[in-house]
């Protein structure tokens, strides 16, 4: 048996790719936390929950009754008290998301009752625009924020950019294309890295995500170009892209946002 009580359920999931898995989850005999969009929580399981067939052995074997926990952001709107939804990224080597893969409708995990984090939304004034960029999974966080806090057709303009290797990677995609049809102040940019690998030829952009923005398509969607006065900036993802990013976005006067010296960038590191 776990160390810690197994205190939710799989209420739904959604596969997909072998590397992207979307994991809805409800708590059983007890409320969900409320929570601001854009913060994370912890998801854990046992040692002795099995492990996907697509992830390779753990770089250190884990102890059976021991439970492994780890940090994901919610990408559920904050206005849904039904469950938590998480939008994971196979580690094949590592401890807990080949675990999270083998989960079926129906089985039991932890999740912890605190909800925490300031990648968040109000830490922005309403006056400002909003640009949300994102490689893999770093997106979760910024559906949490729009569907949430976003006014559809309101003054406020968002724009999301969101890289992956192909287009079967860009998770929400569907949701997002429908929403900026639905949403005149919506902009969704996706590029892939790999092109030459679809099965169907690619129309949209390619290449990392920081050098679209580098290329100005925001500007060039927009009618004007952000800047510190206008627009805030949030980054989620690999450290390579938000290295990047922080160095471009520095030479154009924006400063990364901290609790003793606001800013006009946002980061949450994986």
């Amino acid at each position: 048996m776990p160390d810690t009580p197994l205190n939710a359920v799989v209420s739904s999931r959604n596969e997909l790719s072998p590397r992207y898995l979307i994991l809805r989850v409800v708590s059983e005999g007890w409320q969900l936390p409320n929570f601001m969009p854009g913060q994370f929580t912890v998801l854990g399981l046992p040692g002795s929950a099995p492990r996907c067939d697509w992830s390779e052995p753990e770089l250190t074997p884990s102890d059976p009754k021991k439970m492994i926990r780890r940090a994901y952001s919610i990408a559920s709107s904050s206005r849904t008290r039904e469950y938590l939804e998480f939008y994971l990224s196979l580690v094949s080597n590592g401890a807990l998301t080949p675990r999270l893969f083998a989960l079926n409708i129906g089985d039991h995990l932890w999740l912890s009752p605190k909800v925490t984090g300031l990648f968040r939304l109000d830490q922005v004034p309403e006056t400002q625009n909003v640009v949300l960029i994102a490689t893999g999974t770093g997106l979760a966080p910024y559906m949490s924020i729009l569907s949430s806090a976003m006014r559809c057709g309101g003054p406020r303009r968002f724009a999301v950019l969101h890289g992956a290797y192909h287009s079967w990677d860009l998770g929400y995609r569907s949701e997002l294309l429908n929403l900026q049809h639905l949403c005149n102040n919506l902009t969704y940019i996706a590029t892939i890295d790999r092109p030459e690998e679809e099965p169907v030829p690619w129309n949209g952009h390619i290449g990392w995500v920081q050098d679209v923005w580098a290329k100005g398509v925001v500007a060039e969607v927009w009618g004007f170009q952000p800047t510190p006065e206008n627009t805030h900036v949030f980054l989620c993802g690999v450290p390579a892209m938000i290295d990047q990013m922080v160095a471009a976005l520095g030479k154009a006067g924006f400063r990364e946002h901290t609790s003793r010296e606001p800013g006009q960038i946002h980061i949450e590191r994986y």
